[in-house]
């Protein structure tokens, strides 16, 4: 099989350095669970491409001497690319998620494929 079609391997436990960082702490617990989310290779390249890409795209939109059709344009192509990698990786993209978490809707936060057996029980 392709490593583009390989789990990544699991985040390591928070290491001790960090017991006494509390930001660091934070902001690695943080990608621990951003990594969950993203474990397809495919994924994370789109998505590596596409969050810079959809940013740009959003400060395009508010700087004067850029087309607004730019600005635009890398919003809407970084999250197209976004959302391919989730439709690859088989759960929801984040904001969507969120949108749904907060209306009580059913959404899939980490793809079935990448869950353990206990986690898939009724």
């Amino acid at each position: 099989m392709s490593d583009m079609t390989q789990p990544a391997p699991p985040a390591p436990n928070i290491p001790p350095f960090l017991d006494r960082r509390p930001v660091l702490r934070f902001l690695f617990a943080r990608w621990r669970e951003w990594r969950l989310r993203h474990q397809l290779p495919f994924n994370f390249v789109l998505h590596l491409i596409g969050i810079p890409l959809a940013f740009a795209g959003l400060v395009g939109l508010f700087v004067p001497d850029i087309p607004w059709y730019w600005g635009m344009g890398g919003l809407v192509l970084g999250y197209l690319l976004q959302y391919v990698g989730h439709r690859a990786e088989g759960n929801d993209v984040g904001e969507w998620a969120a949108i749904k978490r907060l209306l009580g809707l059913p959404y899939v936060g980490i793809a079935p494929r990448w869950q353990g057996e206990e986690s898939r029980a009724p």
